[in-house]
């Protein structure tokens, strides 16, 4: 007779063992419950007014009633005759803002973890522009930048150098703003670099020690491969910055003198001035659309790398 393996059996005076969940059996609702409340601001406050603003980048609309008018709105928007101006800036301001905020947050990081004695107050130095309003840092630089009575023409008169009209010349007014957004943002560019290089282990540079290595090769061999995540991180939320800005160009040159210093976000916004709402939200919709074909390729590419490394 052939005895049949049907299971585990309770023994005299022992409970039947309870059957294992299998893989099928169903979750528990509690844990995606958990995730409602994210999911309900991420709807109301992202999703919802994308579509709406999809909506009504194909009417022309007022407060009070719309009018769906298809694509017209996208092709004046193209035709617009400070758009190629316009878009040249945004590209440059956002490549040499995100450029120098990598290259001195870096640089800031490397200096403010090494055994400064006032490598506390340092950090807080550094970081404290990305604590003050962009209204009151573009108004500040404004005045400091004046020709003859600003402040940095005067310096600059100190030793025998001509100061000039730095947000009133079209060949400078772009530069300036942007050198100022890099004062204001390079604070929190180190804040990460200082992250990412501490989170280095340290025998890594016991090793360059060991081998006869300076400080040269610890930056060239360790410090840089290995911080290439806060360099990745930096690279993304300062090009993506670079690409919308508009409160700190607005406030110290208004996109001028004429149009030269225009970003796509500054002509979106004279159209709203100019009460073409239907035509500003198109502009909107089309800056959403060139930030996401920029960045999600690049994010891709900095992705790749950042695995390789």
């Amino acid at each position: 007779m052939t005895r049949q393996d049907a299971g585990p059996r309770a023994g005299p005076g022992l409970a039947p063992e309870p059957e294992r969940a299998g893989p099928a059996r169903r979750r528990s609702a509690y844990s995606y419950a958990l995730y409602l409340p994210a999911a309900v601001v991420y709807l109301v406050i992202f999703l919802v007014p994308t579509v709406m603003a999809f909506y009504f980048a194909l009417t022309r609309w007022t407060l009070f009633d719309s009018t769906f008018v298809g694509l017209d709105n996208f092709r004046d928007f193209l035709a617009e005759q400070n758009l190629r101006i316009g878009f040249q800036n945004t590209i440059v301001y956002a490549v040499v803002t995100s450029g120098l905020k990598v290259v001195l947050g870096l640089l800031l990081g490397v200096l403010l973890t090494s055994r400064l004695r006032l490598r506390g107050f340092l950090r807080s130095v550094v970081f404290f522009p990305v604590l003050v309003s962009t209204v009151a840092v573009g108004i500040t630089f404004s005045v400091l930048l004046k020709p003859d009575t600003g402040l940095v023409d005067k310096a600059l008169a100190l030793v025998g150098v001509d100061g000039r009209d730095w947000l009133g010349d079209a060949a400078t007014a772009l530069l300036s703003v942007a050198l100022v957004d890099v004062w204001k943002g390079v604070g929190l560019a180190t804040v990460i670099y200082i992250a990412g290089i501490l989170s280095i282990p340290p025998d890594y540079y016991q090793a360059v020690a060991v081998d006869g290595g300076n400080a040269w090769h610890r930056f060239r061999h360790i410090t840089l491969p290995l911080s290439w995540p806060a360099t990745y991180s930096v690279i993304i939320l300062s090009f993506i910055g670079g690409l919308r800005s508009f409160d700190l160009i607005w406030t110290m040159t208004r996109g001028g003198p004429g149009f030269t210093s225009d970003t796509i976000a500054s002509i979106i916004y004279k159209q709203y001035q100019a009460g073409f709402f239907g035509l500003s939200t198109a502009g909107n919709v089309l800056l959403f659309l060139v930030v996401t074909a920029i960045v999600v390729p690049l994010n891709h590419y900095l992705g790749k790398r950042q695995v390789a490394a």
